[in-house]
């Protein structure tokens, strides 16, 4: 007989496994919208998805056996001219007796039917984190229908906002800790894992007004997480400000004994 205690957190565990962050390479970008001209450029919004299978292997490796799905056809939604007609699916997703459901969209019934089985996954964690994704614009060869990025999305999205990278650290011999990169070690498509969760962070150097602030923040609002600054070296000039007050103080100090001597 299992203890509830156990259950509970056996339980916990499986949620926390089904929110894991899932691997960058099974993020894909695709463009949101009509591309906007700006300065004699032409740029486009992208937003991060991953496929359906991937939600599906995340299931079946968490949970194997212990979910189900339920797919209902609601009323067809008719848009305007540039959206035209659109299917609507409502997905109910059961997760170890848990049943979460949502509504999703598309122009066929297997873009519907995918878009609101990922959004049901959703709301037990599943890919969570890209609704915390920054606004990525990247610039495109012009604004025709067919028009092109002039850079990989994923890439843009790095350089902009950095990227998870971490370094092992030295053991000898006892179990591995991973300690993140120092921010002044980073380059523009590398960033720092958070060194509490693993998880994303996001890259204030840019942003921040005080130059003693962390470099970098853990995106789940749960976790406090932050990579400090560097400590930087004090420059010669520094240096060489903070010898001559020195040297001002012993002076001082000096003429006072002297002027205390009595010959």
């Amino acid at each position: 007989m299992i203890a509830r205690q156990d259950a509970y957190i056996e339980k916990t565990d499986v949620w926390a496994k089904l929110s894991a962050p899932v691997p960058s390479g099974a993020i894909s970008w695709r463009q949101d919208g009509k591309v906007t001209a700006r300065d004699g450029k032409y740029f486009a919004r992208f937003v991060a998805y991953i496929e359906a299978n991937t939600v599906r292997e995340r299931l079946d490796a968490v949970v194997p056996g212990e979910w189900d799905l339920t797919l209902d056809l609601l009323p067809t939604l008719v848009g305007d001219d540039a959206d035209g007609t659109q299917i609507t699916f409502k997905a109910r997703l059961q997760i170890l007796g848990v049943i979460r459901e949502d509504v999703g969209t598309g122009r066929d019934y297997k873009q519907a039917s995918t878009d609101a089985f990922k959004r049901a996954a959703v709301r037990f964690g599943v890919a969570n984190e890209l609704y915390a994704y920054e606004q990525n614009w990247v610039e495109m060869e012009g604004d025709g229908k067919y028009a092109k990025p002039l850079e990989d999305p994923q890439a843009a999205y790095a350089r902009r906002y950095g990227k998870s990278g971490v370094i092992p650290a030295q053991t000898n011999g006892a179990a591995a800790v991973v300690s993140p990169v120092p921010s002044s070690m980073l380059t523009d498509v590398e960033s720092a894992s958070c060194p509490k969760c693993g998880g994303r962070m996001w890259d204030n150097r840019a942003t921040k007004r005080n130059p003693r602030a962390p470099d970098y923040k853990c995106q789940n609002r749960s976790c406090d997480g932050v990579i400090w600054p560097p400590k930087v070296a004090a420059t010669s000039a520094d240096a060489s400000a903070k010898e001559q007050k020195t040297a001002a103080a012993v002076d001082s100090v000096l003429i006072s004994s002297e002027e205390e001597l009595p010959f």
